[in-house]
Formats: C-alpha cells, structure tokens, sequence
C-alpha cells in the first residue's frame, strides 16, 4: 500500500458516498457500471476499475462487455445504442478535450434520455471522475473487496 494512501484522509468521502448514491437511485445497474468502468478506465483508476469490474460481475455484467469496454466504438452489437450514447457522453465529460462537451455528443445522449435520467448520467459521469482523481492522487490500490452481493443490484 502506497504511503499516501495509508495516512490521507478525505474530508469529502461521506458526501461523494451520499452523492454516489443520490446519482444511481433508479439508474439502471448495467448502465451504471460500464460509465464508472469507462471513465476509470480514461483515467486510469486502477482502484475504481477493480471495484466496478467486481461489482458489475456480480450484478451480472458479462465479461465480455465488460472486455470490449476500451474500445466499445468497435464492439458492434455489445452495446445498445442507449449505452453507446452513455459511454460517447462518459468520454466527453471524462476528457473535456476541448474544454466543453461537444454539441452532437449531448445531443446524442438527449436522444436515448429524458432530461431527468440526462442529469442523473450527468451527476454519475461527474462523480465517478471525482472518486477517480481522488483514488489517483493518493494511490489507493486495488484491493477490493465487494461485502454484499445484493449492494449491486
């Protein structure tokens, strides 16, 4: 275990937990963990790739999807085209590559989300990426351990 990761604490771990779980109430699981996979994966959070992987499996996530979710363009017929919406949306908010999310790609998203399950992805795709930047900067290794099975329903 790194030495940042054994003595930091985080004042804000309660609230992102709360928040967390504001974000995903209703959420489709499935959904929920290709975004939190994705994401962790763009930034390479090895300890939220090792959650989410592990939770994604047992709520019934396929390997395979799981699998392809690096190059989920690719993948033709793993994704619906609600979830290939998502993961584009996950990518721009995750990268703000050109400092904003371009307009096709929220619009794409609009087009497979009501604006109430639109914000809801919106609050995920950000909150992921804090749990991210927070696990990188202390780097908390990926050890793991799900308690209950039904938590990742």
């Amino acid at each position: 275990m790194s030495k940042r990761a054994a003595k930091i604490k985080l004042p804000v771990v309660t609230a992102l937990q709360q928040a967390t779980e504001a974000a995903s109430q209703g959420m489709n699981v499935h959904l929920k963990y290709l975004v939190m996979i994705r994401a962790s994966q763009i930034n390479h959070c090895a300890y939220c790739i090792d959650m989410h992987i592990k939770e994604a499996k047992l709520a019934g996530e396929t390997d395979e999807r799981i699998y392809f979710l690096n190059a989920w363009e690719e993948a033709e017929g793993s994704y619906t085209e609600r979830e290939r919406a998502a993961l584009a949306l996950t990518e721009a908010i995750t990268l703000l590559t050109d400092g904003f999310v371009p307009d096709e790609v929220y619009e794409r998203a609009a087009q497979h989300f009501d604006e109430a399950e639109l914000g809801q992805l919106i609050s995920m795709i950000t909150l992921i990426n804090a749990w991210n930047r927070l696990n990188v900067s202390i780097r908390n290794p990926p050890t793991y351990q799900p308690s209950r099975t039904e938590e990742h329903k």
